[in-house]
C-alpha cells in the first residue's frame, strides 16, 4: 500500500509539472506551484518514513553485537504519555521496576528547551530518553522528576504559566501542521490535486478553462504513451 501511494504521488507530481509547463496564466501557475510543493513535501515525508522504518529494522540486529556498557546496553525510550496543568507539563514514562533502583541511578538534565533522562542499570540495561526543541521554554531550576511504582514522571515547569501547549515539541507541531493540507492516507492521493484543479476550473474564466483543458489532455496523452511504452 505504501509503495502504491508513493507511485500515485509521483504520478501526480509529474502531471503537475506538465500542467505548469503548459499554463501561462499567473493564478493557475501560482496554484499549481503551491500544489507541486505540497506533493513534493508529502513525497519527502513518506520516503523519510520508509527509510526510518528500514533503519529501525536494520538497527535491531547490531544492537546485540555492539560492545555493551559496564551495566549493559542502552535502550532508547520511545513510548511515553504527557499532560499539563497551568504550571507544569508532565511526561510519564513506564519502566517496570524503576522504583527499585537507587535514586542516583535516575538522572534528568534540563535546559530551557529540552530534557534528557538516563536510568542506569535497570534489570541489566540503561534506558535513555532525550527530548529537544520543547514547544515553549521551561524553568530549569523549578523542573524536576518523580519516581513512582514502575513510572518516572518528568515535571517541566512552564516559564509562562497558564499557557496551553498543543504539542510537546516544536518538531511535532511542524509535522502536524504540514499534515493538515496533505492527503488523507486512507484516501486516493490524487484527490487533493483533482479538487484543486476542479476549483480553479470552476472559478476561472473561459481562457483559464481552455488552458486547463488543453494542458490536462496533453498530460493525459503523455502519461498514456508512457504507460504503453510508446
Amino acid at each position: 500500500m505504501a509503495s502504491s501511494a508513493l507511485e500515485e504521488l509521483q504520478k501526480d507530481l509529474e502531471e503537475v509539472k506538465v500542467l505548469l509547463e503548459k499554463s501561462t496564466r499567473k493564478r493557475l501557475r501560482d496554484t499549481l506551484t503551491s500544489e507541486k510543493s505540497k506533493i513534493e513535501t508529502e513525497l519527502k515525508n513518506k520516503m523519510q518514513q520508509k527509510s526510518q522504518k528500514k533503519a529501525e529494522l536494520d538497527n535491531e540486529k547490531p544492537a546485540a553485537v555492539v560492545a555493551p556498557l559496564t551495566t549493559g546496553y542502552t535502550v532508547k525510550i520511545s513510548n511515553y504519555g504527557w499532560d499539563q496543568s497551568d504550571k507544569f507539563v508532565k511526561i510519564y514514562i513506564t519502566l517496570t521496576g524503576v522504583h527499585q533502583v537507587p535514586t542516583e541511578n535516575v538522572q534528568v538534565h534540563f535546559t530551557e528547551r529540552s530534557f534528557d533522562l538516563l536510568v542506569k542499570n535497570l534489570n541489566g540495561k540503561n534506558y535513555s530518553m532525550i527530548v529537544n526543541n520543547l514547544l515553549k521554554p521551561i524553568s530549569v531550576e523549578s523542573s524536576s522528576k518523580k519516581v513512582k511504582t514502575d513510572t518516572v514522571i518528568i515535571q517541566c515547569r512552564k516559564k509562562a504559566e497558564n499557557t496551553r501547549w498543543d504539542y510537546l515539541t516544536q518538531v511535532e507541531k511542524e509535522c502536524k501542521e504540514k499534515e493538515k493540507p496533505s492527503y488523507d492516507t486512507e484516501a486516493d492521493p490524487s484527490e487533493g490535486l483533482m479538487n484543486v484543479l476542479k476549483k480553479i476550473y470552476e472559478d476561472g474564466d473561459d481562457d483559464m478553462k481552455r488552458t486547463i483543458n488543453k494542458a490536462w489532455v496533453e498530460s493525459r496523452e503523455k502519461q498514456a504513451r508512457e504507460d504503453t511504452g510508446f
